[in-house]
């Protein structure tokens, strides 16, 4: 049983250029992440503005109206 030199080079290269997908991937999904964390904190902080803003538009409307 001999290993053909052809069709092992061949399957050679098919795994070098998978090796590169990788670790594209990788870099992708690591990018995706930062993204994802970057957004988690912009809502958080656009949660914290609005519930201010309303809070404020309250207290205001609760003031006036009372009066």
């Amino acid at each position: 049983m001999e290993i053909d030199p052809i069709k092992f080079g061949v399957t050679w290269q098919k795994v070098e250029m998978m090796e590169k997908e990788v670790a594209e991937l990788r870099a992708d999904v690591k990018e995706l992440l930062a993204l994802a964390n970057k957004g988690r904190g912009g809502f958080w902080v656009g949660m914290t503005i609005a519930s201010g803003i309303s809070s404020l538009v309250g207290y205001l409307t609760h003031t006036w109206l009372n009066k």
